[in-house]
């Protein structure tokens, strides 16, 4: 069966998860949330991970998961976290199982949004803007690579910005 997922990448704060609840209710299809996901599915939260296992082992778990989460779902919307894409096996699976948003916003917006993050391990750091300024400048590449529609992630209300983007994905 050829697989229809709509998968969702970007950095931390662009809206990965909240735009796609909003666009999954409106293409009537499943969302999932792969963070959540690999909570869910270890009993573990990203900041444990992160702490017992280091990154490499986080990204480990979570190329795993992503394989599990492709297989078993069908034309779902999957918020994907920032840094699924660094792994050349997770791009392939990407580019291989559906379409690919990349949610952009300006490294000012980013800072904004997750300025009382307390989740996030790698913004648990003294200079957030520091950070989101490295990894948007090492991942932006990355993401434009893999993406099938590059789509600015709005201001305003969450509808507008996910009927722009619906619009978007019926045209391509």
């Amino acid at each position: 069966m050829i697989k229809t997922h709509i998968f969702l990448v970007g950095p931390m704060g662009a809206g990965k998860s909240s735009v796609g609840k909003s666009l999954a209710k409106t293409l009537n299809r499943p969302f999932l949330d792969l963070d959540s996901e690999i909570e869910r599915r270890t009993g573990a939260d990203i900041q444990w991970i992160f702490d017992m296992d280091g990154e490499e082992g986080f990204r480990d778990r979570e190329t795993k998961i992503f394989s599990q989460v492709i297989a078993e779902k069908d034309s779902a919307v999957i918020a994907t976290g920032g840094g699924l894409v660094l792994r050349e096996k997770n791009r392939e699976l990407l580019s291989a199982s559906g379409k690919v948003i990349y949610l952009f916003a300006s490294k000012e917006q980013l800072l904004e949004r997750t300025k009382r993050d307390k989740k996030r391990p790698l913004l648990q750091v003294k200079d957030r803007a520091k950070v989101i300024s490295e990894i948007l400048d090492q991942r932006d590449p990355i993401y434009r690579q893999v993406a099938d529609v590059v789509f600015k992630s709005g201001r305003g209300h969450i509808s507008k910005t996910v009927r722009k983007l619906a619009d978007k994905l019926q045209s391509h």
